[in-house]
């Protein structure tokens, strides 16, 4: 009787990892960072918007085409945060020009990340994708509170940035969910999206041609390692916001982030300060991440 063949032992989660971090490197090197059912309506507009010449009536033309974005530009002109006198905005084209084209690329992204919830490559992680994007709403809208309330800084620029630092997650969740060696070991994946999410955010919104302030702002989300002493950018603001969105409900967390964090020194906050920050902030932030959620 002949003997069996013998069975390929499974690769080990550490070789899962080393080979998905391999071809995550291969596509950075390559320009070939894509997410998966990204409307092409989305990119058309992006690429418009990239010229800082653009006639503004070309933009309402192609916004109006998609009535979901046009729509939700419209409610981000009319919410408590980018409107606090109340004057409604009579059509798009004051709409448009209340907000600026940063908010204007920030609610074709929102759009973009809730048609693609509906990517066949996506399908069965929706959970997962949701809670991601849920997270760069909170991000975004408390981004634009924090430059607009604390800084100088452009408030608009602050939300674009917010929604997209975390885009990076997006692309990782949605090809390691291939991969379920790697997918059900959570120490692993968070190790690899902790890694490589930022790079790829950069690689990913540097291919869409945003403006060079947004992507630095992404690029340093997550450098803990400036100096206390220097002026506040917009890295600080979207860490400060990222740190607030996760762990405002861990009071003695978030008070020792606080106390460790450069950002939040430059930001000249301390632990009661983020409280009274988040008090008063409150309806602003609320209508922002209603508008951003739809």
């Amino acid at each position: 009787m002949p003997a069996a063949k013998a069975t390929a032992p499974a690769p080990s989660v550490n070789q899962v990892a080393f080979a998905f971090v391999q071809a995550l490197a291969a596509e950075l090197s390559k320009g070939e960072i894509e997410l998966p059912g990204y409307p092409a309506v989305v990119a058309r507009i992006q690429q418009m918007l990239n010229d800082d010449d653009v006639d503004i009536a070309k933009v309402v033309t192609a916004i109006g085409s998609e009535p979901a974005i046009a729509g939700s530009i419209v409610r981000m002109a009319n919410s408590a945060a980018l409107n606090p006198r109340g004057v409604p905005a009579a059509d798009l084209r004051a709409a448009i020009t209340r907000v600026g084209l940063n908010t204007v690329r920030t609610a074709t992204v929102s759009f973009a990340m809730i048609q693609m919830k509906k990517a066949p490559d996506l399908k069965g992680i929706e959970p997962q994708v949701d809670r991601l994007w849920q997270r760069s709403v909170w991000v975004a809208s408390l981004s634009q509170a924090i430059a607009r309330r604390l800084t100088q800084l452009n408030a608009d620029a602050a939300m674009l940035a917010g929604l997209l630092q975390g885009i990076g997650k997006l692309y990782i969740l949605a090809r390691a969910s291939k991969h379920q060696v790697l997918f059900a070991d959570q120490e692993a994946y968070r190790h690899v999206e902790q890694t490589w999410h930022v790079n790829i955010a950069v690689a990913l919104i540097e291919s869409w041609g945003f403006p060079t302030d947004i992507v630095e702002a992404v690029r340093d989300s997550e450098n803990v390692d400036d100096d206390a002493r220097g002026p506040v950018n917009l890295g600080d603001v979207l860490m400060v916001a990222a740190l607030l969105s996760d762990y405002a409900g861990t009071p003695e967390t978030l008070r020792a982030l606080v106390s460790a964090s450069r950002p939040f020194q430059r930001l000249q906050l301390d632990f009661e300060g983020c409280e009274n920050f988040m008090t008063t902030a409150a309806e602003d932030v609320a209508s922002l991440r209603e508008v951003l959620s739809l």
